[in-house]
C-alpha cells in the first residue's frame, strides 16, 4: 500500500462554506471538529465543531447543541449540494487530518493515495474556490519531528529569483571555496552584479521564511 502524501491547503471559502462563514461573523478560530462527510455516492452527512462563542444560529449551521462552560458545539449538516472544502475531500475519500476555519479561511490537512489523485483534488479546488493556496506536500518516511519537517515554498519566488538562486547554486557560488563569485554569475545571467545580489537576497529571504516559519 502507498505511503501516501499529506498536504496542507489554505481555501479562501467565504461565500461557499457555512463553517468558514461562521468563524468570520463570530471573530472565532475552529480548530476541534468531528466529521462524518458524505462519500461520492451518498447524499448526506455531519460536522460537529467547538467554538469559544455562544453565539445562536439556525441555518446550514446549527447551535450551540451542547455547552462546555465558555466553549459551544455547533453542528451542520451536508447535503448533495455541499460546495464546502471537506465535502469535496469525503467525495475523493481523502482522510483530513486537520481542519481550521479562521476569518472566513479553511485550512485543511488531508492524506492524497498518491500525487494523481492529489492533482485530482487540487483541480476541484481550483475550480470551486476563488483561492487555492498549497502550503506543504509532505511524502513519509519523513525524517525528524513534525516541528522540523518545514515545507519550502518554491511558489514564492519568482521566475527571475528562482533562475538566480539555481545558477548561483550551480555554479559553486555557495560552495567554500566559492566556485564563482558574485560577477561571474551575474556575467552568466547577463546582469549586473548589484541586480544579481538583489534578486540573491530577496529570494533567499524568502526562502529563509520557510525554513525559519518567520512571520512575513
Amino acid at each position: 500500500m502507498s505511503s501516501g502524501i499529506r498536504a496542507t491547503v489554505k481555501v479562501s471559502t467565504a461565500d461557499e462554506c457555512p463553517i468558514a462563514r461562521f468563524s468570520r461573523t463570530t471573530e472565532t478560530t475552529i480548530n476541534q471538529v468531528s466529521t462524518s462527510v458524505s462519500s461520492a455516492d451518498e447524499t448526506d452527512g455531519t460536522t460537529e465543531f467547538l467554538a469559544e462563542t455562544d453565539h445562536e444560529v439556525d441555518g446550514p449551521v446549527t447551535g450551540p447543541v451542547f455547552s462546555y462552560g465558555t466553549t459551544n458545539v455547533y453542528r451542520r449538516s451536508h447535503d448533495g449540494e455541499d460546495r464546502c472544502p471537506c465535502a469535496s475531500l469525503g467525495a475523493f475519500g481523502c482522510p483530513v487530518h486537520r481542519y481550521v476555519a479562521a476569518d472566513g479561511d479553511v485550512t485543511l490537512v488531508f492524506h492524497a493515495a498518491d500525487f494523481e489523485q492529489l492533482q485530482d483534488v487540487m483541480g476541484e479546488f481550483q475550480d470551486r474556490f476563488s483561492s487555492v493556496d498549497v502550503q506543504s506536500l509532505l511524502q513519509p518516511p519523513l525524517e525528524g519531528t513534525p516541528e522540523e519537517r518545514i515545507f519550502v515554498n518554491r511558489g514564492k519566488l519568482t521566475d527571475r529569483q528562482l533562475e538566480v538562486l539555481q545558477t548561483a547554486y550551480n555554479r559553486g557560488y555557495f560552495e567554500r571555496p566559492k566556485g564563482a563569485n558574485a560577477t561571474e554569475v551575474a556575467e552568466e545571467l547577463g546582469i549586473t552584479q548589484s541586480t544579481f545580489t538583489e534578486h540573491l537576497v530577496a529570494a533567499q529571504r524568502k526562502i529563509f521564511e520557510d525554513v525559519l516559519e518567520a512571520d512575513t
